[in-house]
């Protein structure tokens, strides 16, 4: 293993024992810093021997190349605490990235849905799939992400023991290994508790068979044993289809911001969605106002009577004396 290797491994390494960074978190910086390491390489150096005029190198050619802001941005956040690790650890005498600014981020509202295309959505789960258990499941999942908002990595790897007892609030474990509990609606505890008699007769048969219990709501074959994200990708996708919503607006994660767009609206405390979300930081709740506030907005300028006879006296020809 090269130097250059051994220091990425060792910074993963102290980021998942430390920190309790995610998989996909790690994941994510092994790519950004694997990218950087081969850049360097071309220019005939290393993490070791590289300076501050190599990375800025590096970040205007990662311009050059179309990498968008948040990409960039998240690349020299790899970086920057690659080399902090590396000085604080006593592997560099000086932090050659720490006077860097960063790209920053590019201001756009997150993409959310309606409550009508929601509705449709958990109409379409309700319908869709080859089999009662299909669309059992599919409504589960569809109603457990909508009523707590979870990320989607977060529902897929749900525990079944956290599912138990007819509850009435989730205890969802988020980014790292931090808790929250989340309220459950009506709707999605009637789903859950549907999804868990076919789930539970999935396992006596798994069982009959010899095969280990799963620990997971929604088991599955995957190497992980649990439904996949890229699965629930498709799926989500499929159900946009059906009901009739634009596949590009419907991802997991417009769930996730519509529903802390809904309960805005509709009377919800910033704090409290905060606390559901499980965002660190209040600071990053606050987008959902304006994105609420854009919606709101837009309805006005689309349905308000006086906008619509602004745009006719507009459109309309006035003459210098108002005839």
């Amino acid at each position: 293993m090269s130097a250059s290797a051994h220091l990425i491994s060792a910074f993963l390494d102290a980021q998942a024992a430390e920190l309790g960074a995610a998989r996909n978190t790690l994941l994510a910086y092994g790519r950004d810093l694997q990218d950087f390491e081969g850049w360097l390489a071309r220019r005939n150096t290393d993490f070791q021997a590289a300076q501050k005029a190599d990375v800025e190198a590096y970040l205007i050619a990662c311009d050059a190349d179309g990498l968008s802001r948040a990409t960039r941005a998240r690349r020299l956040s790899a970086i920057k605490q690659l080399y902090r690790f590396a000085f604080e650890e006593g592997w560099r005498a000086e932090n050659p990235a720490i006077q860097i600014s960063g790209p920053g981020r590019d201001k756009r509202l997150p993409k959310t849905l309606s409550e009508d295309e929601v509705d449709r959505l958990l109409e379409a789960a309700r319908a869709s799939g080859r089999s009662e258990r299909d669309r059992l499941r599919n409504t589960c999942l569809m109603e457990l992400l909508y009523a707590t908002g979870m990320r989607v990595s977060e529902l897929v790897s749900l525990p079944v023991a956290a599912a138990r007892g007819d509850p009435r609030m989730l205890l969802i474990r988020g980014k790292g290994g931090k808790e929250r509990m989340v309220p459950l609606s009506p709707p999605a505890r009637e789903a859950l508790a549907a999804w868990l008699k076919v789930r539970d007769a999935l396992e006596d048969a798994r069982r009959g068979a010899r095969k280990p219990p799963s620990k997971y709501l929604f088991m599955s074959h995957s190497a992980a044993g649990h439904l996949t994200r890229h699965r629930f990708y498709l799926l989500i996708k499929e159900l946009a289809v059906s009901a009739g919503v634009s596949p590009s607006k419907v991802t997991p994660h417009t769930l996730r911001h519509a529903f802390a767009t809904h309960l805005l609206a509709n009377g919800a405390d910033l704090r409290a969605i905060q606390t559901l979300l499980g965002h660190a930081d209040v600071a990053t709740t606050e987008i959902y106002t304006h994105v609420l506030e854009a919606r709101l907005s837009d309805l006005v300028l689309t349905h308000h009577p006086l906008a619509k006879d602004g745009e006719r006296k507009s459109s309309g020809k006035i003459s210098s004396d108002g005839q």
